[in-house]
Protein backbone atom coordinates (compact mmCIF):
# COMPACT_ATOMS: atom_id res chain seq x y z
CA UNK A 1 0.00 0.00 0.00
CA UNK A 2 1.19 3.48 -0.64
CA UNK A 3 -0.18 6.95 -0.01
CA UNK A 4 1.15 10.16 -1.55
CA UNK A 5 -0.57 13.34 -0.35
CA UNK A 6 0.03 16.09 -2.91
CA UNK A 7 -2.43 18.56 -1.42
CA UNK A 8 -2.24 20.19 1.06
CA UNK A 9 1.49 20.81 1.37
CA UNK A 10 3.06 21.12 4.83
CA UNK A 11 2.08 24.38 6.54
CA UNK A 12 -0.39 25.43 3.83
CA UNK A 13 -2.86 28.01 5.10
CA UNK A 14 -6.29 26.37 4.72
CA UNK A 15 -9.92 27.32 5.25
CA UNK A 16 -12.79 25.42 6.88
CA UNK A 17 -12.96 23.29 3.74
CA UNK A 18 -9.70 21.40 3.49
CA UNK A 19 -8.90 19.93 0.10
CA UNK A 20 -7.00 16.64 0.30
CA UNK A 21 -5.64 15.12 -2.88
CA UNK A 22 -3.04 12.66 -4.01
CA UNK A 23 -2.46 9.11 -5.18
CA UNK A 24 -3.05 5.93 -3.20
CA UNK A 25 -3.50 2.24 -3.80
CA UNK A 26 -1.77 -1.08 -3.83
CA UNK A 27 -4.47 -3.08 -2.09
CA UNK A 28 -7.37 -5.28 -3.06
CA UNK A 29 -9.89 -3.31 -1.02
CA UNK A 30 -8.40 0.14 -1.85
CA UNK A 31 -10.20 1.60 1.18
CA UNK A 32 -8.53 4.45 3.06
CA UNK A 33 -9.33 6.84 5.89
CA UNK A 34 -8.63 10.49 6.62
CA UNK A 35 -8.47 12.27 9.93
CA UNK A 36 -8.06 15.99 10.59
CA UNK A 37 -7.09 16.62 14.18
CA UNK A 38 -5.31 18.96 16.54
CA UNK A 39 -5.41 16.74 19.59
CA UNK A 40 -8.67 18.02 21.06
CA UNK A 41 -11.16 17.25 18.30
CA UNK A 42 -11.12 15.46 14.98
CA UNK A 43 -13.00 15.03 11.72
CA UNK A 44 -12.75 11.55 10.19
CA UNK A 45 -14.04 9.65 7.20
CA UNK A 46 -13.38 6.91 4.64
CA UNK A 47 -12.63 7.13 0.91
CA UNK A 48 -11.69 4.82 -1.93
CA UNK A 49 -8.60 5.06 -4.12
CA UNK A 50 -6.97 2.72 -6.60
CA UNK A 51 -8.73 0.16 -8.73
CA UNK A 52 -9.58 -2.46 -6.10
CA UNK A 53 -7.11 -5.02 -7.51
CA UNK A 54 -3.83 -3.48 -6.40
CA UNK A 55 -3.50 -0.53 -8.75
CA UNK A 56 -3.01 3.08 -7.73
CA UNK A 57 -5.40 5.94 -8.43
CA UNK A 58 -5.89 9.60 -7.71
CA UNK A 59 -8.14 10.84 -4.93
CA UNK A 60 -9.49 14.26 -4.05
CA UNK A 61 -11.64 15.12 -1.05
CA UNK A 62 -13.20 18.33 0.22
CA UNK A 63 -13.48 17.98 4.00
CA UNK A 64 -15.64 20.46 5.92
CA UNK A 65 -14.16 21.08 9.37
CA UNK A 66 -16.36 24.05 10.31
CA UNK A 67 -18.27 21.95 12.87
CA UNK A 68 -15.13 20.81 14.70
CA UNK A 69 -14.29 22.35 18.06
CA UNK A 70 -10.67 23.00 17.17
CA UNK A 71 -8.87 25.18 19.69
CA UNK A 72 -5.48 25.43 17.95
CA UNK A 73 -4.48 27.00 14.65
CA UNK A 74 -2.27 24.04 13.70
CA UNK A 75 -4.09 20.91 12.59
CA UNK A 76 -2.87 17.67 11.10
CA UNK A 77 -4.21 15.97 8.00
CA UNK A 78 -3.71 12.21 8.32
CA UNK A 79 -4.35 9.61 5.62
CA UNK A 80 -4.00 5.88 6.28
CA UNK A 81 -5.50 2.48 5.71
CA UNK A 82 -6.66 0.14 8.45
CA UNK A 83 -5.30 -3.33 8.99
CA UNK A 84 -7.99 -5.99 8.50
CA UNK A 85 -6.15 -8.14 11.06
CA UNK A 86 -6.04 -5.86 14.09
CA UNK A 87 -7.50 -2.47 13.09
CA UNK A 88 -4.14 -0.69 13.36
CA UNK A 89 -3.43 2.33 11.17
CA UNK A 90 -0.96 1.50 8.42
CA UNK A 91 1.17 3.61 6.05
CA UNK A 92 -0.07 6.78 7.76
CA UNK A 93 0.96 10.06 6.14
CA UNK A 94 0.66 13.20 8.30
CA UNK A 95 0.69 16.75 6.92
CA UNK A 96 0.61 19.73 9.32
CA UNK A 97 -1.46 22.69 8.07
CA UNK A 98 -2.44 26.10 9.44
CA UNK A 99 -6.18 26.64 9.95
CA UNK A 100 -6.93 30.19 8.81
CA UNK A 101 -10.30 30.55 10.63
CA UNK A 102 -8.50 30.04 13.96
CA UNK A 103 -6.24 33.00 13.13
CA UNK A 104 -8.74 35.41 11.53
CA UNK A 105 -12.45 34.88 12.15
CA UNK A 106 -14.19 34.57 8.79
CA UNK A 107 -10.93 33.65 7.02
CA UNK A 108 -11.31 33.27 3.25
CA UNK A 109 -7.86 33.80 1.69
CA UNK A 110 -4.46 35.37 2.24
CA UNK A 111 -2.37 38.06 0.63
CA UNK A 112 1.37 37.75 0.12
CA UNK A 113 3.39 40.65 1.51
CA UNK A 114 7.02 40.97 0.43
CA UNK A 115 9.01 42.35 3.37
CA UNK A 116 10.85 45.59 2.58
CA UNK A 117 13.95 46.88 4.36
CA UNK A 118 13.04 48.43 7.73
CA UNK A 119 9.63 46.76 8.04
CA UNK A 120 8.47 45.00 11.21
CA UNK A 121 5.64 42.59 11.84
CA UNK A 122 3.99 45.29 13.94
CA UNK A 123 4.07 47.65 10.95
CA UNK A 124 2.82 45.02 8.51
CA UNK A 125 -0.05 44.12 10.86
CA UNK A 126 -0.89 47.81 11.26
CA UNK A 127 -0.93 48.23 7.47
CA UNK A 128 -3.17 45.22 6.82
CA UNK A 129 -5.31 44.99 9.96
CA UNK A 130 -5.28 48.56 11.27
CA UNK A 131 -3.54 47.50 14.48
CA UNK A 132 0.06 46.47 15.05
CA UNK A 133 -1.00 44.46 18.08
CA UNK A 134 -2.44 41.85 15.68
CA UNK A 135 1.05 40.86 14.52
CA UNK A 136 0.49 37.45 16.19
CA UNK A 137 -1.80 36.60 13.26
CA UNK A 138 1.19 36.90 10.94
CA UNK A 139 3.35 34.75 13.20
CA UNK A 140 0.68 32.02 13.37
CA UNK A 141 0.08 32.04 9.60
CA UNK A 142 3.78 31.76 8.73
CA UNK A 143 5.43 29.07 10.89
CA UNK A 144 7.72 28.10 8.02
CA UNK A 145 8.93 31.71 7.50
CA UNK A 146 8.73 33.41 10.90
CA UNK A 147 10.64 31.46 13.53
CA UNK A 148 11.38 34.56 15.63
CA UNK A 149 8.80 37.42 15.56
CA UNK A 150 11.61 39.92 16.17
CA UNK A 151 13.49 38.89 13.03
CA UNK A 152 12.18 39.20 9.48
CA UNK A 153 14.27 39.83 6.40
CA UNK A 154 13.81 41.92 3.25
CA UNK A 155 12.47 39.66 0.54
CA UNK A 156 10.66 37.32 2.94
CA UNK A 157 7.14 36.54 1.77
CA UNK A 158 4.68 36.85 4.64
CA UNK A 159 1.16 35.42 4.25
CA UNK A 160 -1.46 37.87 5.54
CA UNK A 161 -4.72 36.02 6.37
CA UNK A 162 -7.86 37.94 5.37
CA UNK A 163 -11.54 37.66 6.18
Amino acid sequence: MSIDIQQPKPYDLVSNTIMIGGVAGGAFEASFNYRITEGHDEVIGPFMAGDGIGGHGQFQLAVDVSGAAFTLDRVFVEVFHTSPKDGSELDKVVVPVVLGPQIVPGYTAYLEHVVQSGETLWGIANQHYGSGSLYHRLVAANPHTITNPNVIHPGDIVRVPRA
